[in-house]
Parts: structure tokens; sequence; C-alpha cells
């Protein structure tokens, strides 16, 4: 099961919806299920550095099925996966790439979010996966 078209485009609105109420800049990316870019927005002004961040975070929370903040977590040093981050052409392993679900609970793609710091990140990435379910 994919993300349509028609979802990863509600998905953007809902993330950049609240990027403007929290008052920031983004780049939000959403991909299919098979990590497949399906929608992209840089929202004027946003930094342009992010926008490969944000396309990495939603392959990350994809590729482990997990948000990209829990990833994060296993890849300190000592931990089980310490330097994933250097696997499958690069990863991003700090807060703003989360998994989307359908109605079902199914994974059928993922956001990623970058442009602020990474509390604000995850927090318009949540919002752009909570539009969907």
């Amino acid at each position: 099961m994919n993300i349509t078209l028609k979802q990863a485009e509600a998905a953007i609105a809902a993330a950049k919806a609240k990027a403007v109420a929290i008052k920031t800049l983004m780049n939000i990316a959403v991909v299919d299920a098979g990590s497949n870019l399906v929608a992209f927005v840089h929202m004027d002004g946003s930094w342009l550095g992010s926008i490969d961040i944000a396309q990495k975070k939603a392959r990350t929370a994809r590729y482990f099925n997990m948000p990209t903040g829990e990833i994060g977590k296993l890849s300190q040093p000592g931990g089980p996966l310490y330097n994933i981050e250097h696997s499958n052409g690069g990863l991003i392993t700090f807060p703003g790439g989360v998994l989307i679900k359908n109605a079902q609970g199914e994974i059928i793609g993922a956001i990623g979010v970058s442009g602020d710091a990474v509390e604000n990140d995850h927090i318009v990435a949540q919002a752009g996966a909570d539009a969907i379910q």
C-alpha cells in the first residue's frame, strides 16, 4: 500500500500550516512506502541546505520504520546502531522524520521536515502525518 499524491499533498498542506502557525520556514518531503519522493515543498526563504535533509529524514524513517529521533537515540556511541547514519547513502538520525500510516495502521510512506530546531521539525512532521490518519 502506497501513499497517493492526494494524501501526500494533504500531509504537506497540514505540515505547512503548522509551520506557519509556529512561525517557521520549512522544507517538507513525503515519500511512499518504497521511499520514493512523492511530494515536496520548499517554503519561501527556508534554508537551502534543509532540502536534502528533509528528504533524507523521510527516507530514514521509512527505511527503519521508526521516527528519526528514535534512530538517533539508538545511534549514539555505544548504542546498537552506532554509525548507522553512514549507511544507505547517508541517513539523518535526529528528529523530523516520521512514518505516515493509513486508517488501518499500515505504513504507506513517511514525511521529513527540516528548517528549524529539531523539536519544531518533529512537530511539523507529526502534523503532516496526523493529517492522513
